[in-house]
């Protein structure tokens, strides 16, 4: 057990979050696949499998199943792990097609080994024999062919679906999904701004392209260490990382652990930007907690959108580690609502913020 959890610690934050979305698209389309099997077995003339299997018999429909799962963590992998770092290069259109085609390869060998272990398993028929007429069926009768148009117009939607979760995080894609803040919302929350340190300077050694390597791969090892704590991403602004959670205390935690992972990741990955960049990044955090408005915004391009005093008071406090030489800075109400240890913060005593009628209590967080 102890070996597992080395093991599983050891793996990168980033592949750990693909890992459960490979999961949980595998057991969502294996569930959409049995429903979906269910409805054609009952309709007159739609099933092109109703005359080559019997899926009366519940052995059947486990290896279904069984097969369409493991198929289906194939599925899933082909779409949010690239088999080249160029594939990010290439234009949507292309990465779509291509991503297409191994699908559709992902799909034949699907229904070759549910086939061919069905013929050989329950109708006890020998290998060989079994090949030759999955090839006459899948080749020389209408059987595959009835089954493509499905399959593109399911992969073609199965790719835009991913792409929205790429986009917003499986988190907010549900609640846009669902319409949870088609009309606001005020919810409490732990706001955190997170910016490169630096950016300047680093900008003016660079030059504008590798400069914006630099920022797209600094974004990418953070923004995986905060999804791995359940970090709502709220926008990217140039350097800047802004990412909230509904406010309970298993969040706090959460927020402190995102920050922690943030930083380790940071260091895991310094030879990779010392090596291509010769720079090693370092960045500041602002954290506070209190209410925001959260609601769907614009209408040809829609967006969730966050509102309030918190936004800002957290934006002045991460403006403020520049100004008082932190890097990490938090609110009164953060320290309220962690258990640290003395050692852990200290007060940076009454601070007048930008913007801001009163002074607030500030604390630089030693971790």
């Amino acid at each position: 057990m102890r070996s597992t959890k080395l093991i599983w610690r050891q793996i990168p934050v980033a592949t750990k979050y693909r890992y459960k979305i490979v999961l949980l698209i595998a057991l969502g389309w294996t569930l959409i696949d049995l429903l979906y099997l269910f409805i054609r077995l009952r309709l007159p003339g739609i099933s092109p499998d109703r005359d080559l299997f019997n899926y009366s018999n519940f052995s059947v429909v486990l290896l279904r199943i069984v097969v369409v799962f493991l198929i289906s963590a194939g599925f899933a992998s082909v779409l949010f792990f690239q088999a080249h770092g160029k594939t990010l290069e290439l234009p949507l259109g292309i990465n779509f097609l291509l991503k297409t085609g191994l699908l559709l390869l992902l799909a034949f060998l699907m229904n070759f080994f549910i086939y061919f272990i069905y013929s050989v398993v329950f109708l006890d028929r020998a290998p060989l024999r079994s090949l030759n007429n999955f090839a006459y069926n899948a080749f020389h009768s209408t059987w595959m062919i009835k089954k493509i148009p499905g399959w593109l117009l399911t992969f073609s939607l199965l790719q835009v679906i991913v792409e929205m979760i790429k986009k917003y995080s499986p988190e907010i894609f549900f609640d846009v999904l669902s319409g949870k803040y088609r009309h606001p919302k005020v919810e409490k929350r732990i706001v955190m701004f997170i910016d490169l340190k630096d950016s300047t300077p680093i900008a003016e050694k660079l030059g504008h392209v590798d400069y914006f390597r630099f920022i797209r791969k600094f974004i990418e090892v953070v923004s995986t260490a905060l999804i791995q704590y359940r970090g709502r991403i709220y926008q990217y602004v140039g350097d800047e990382i802004v990412v909230s959670w509904i406010y309970n205390p298993k969040n706090a935690k959460n927020c402190m652990d995102a920050l922690i992972e943030t930083r380790k990741q940071i260091q895991q990955g310094g030879e990779g930007f010392r090596r291509y960049f010769n720079i090693i990044p370092e960045f500041r955090v602002g954290i506070h907690i209190g209410e925001v408005t959260v609601g769907e915004i614009g209408t040809l391009k829609k967006d969730i959108a966050m509102s309030g005093d918190t936004m800002n008071t957290t934006a002045r406090i991460r403006s403020a580690c520049s100004e008082l030489n932190q890097k990490f800075i938090v609110s009164k109400d953060v320290i309220d609502s962690l258990d640290l240890k003395d050692w852990q913060s200290e007060s940076l005593g009454i601070i007048d913020l930008k913007g801001k009628k009163d002074g607030i209590e500030l604390f630089a967080l030693k971790i």
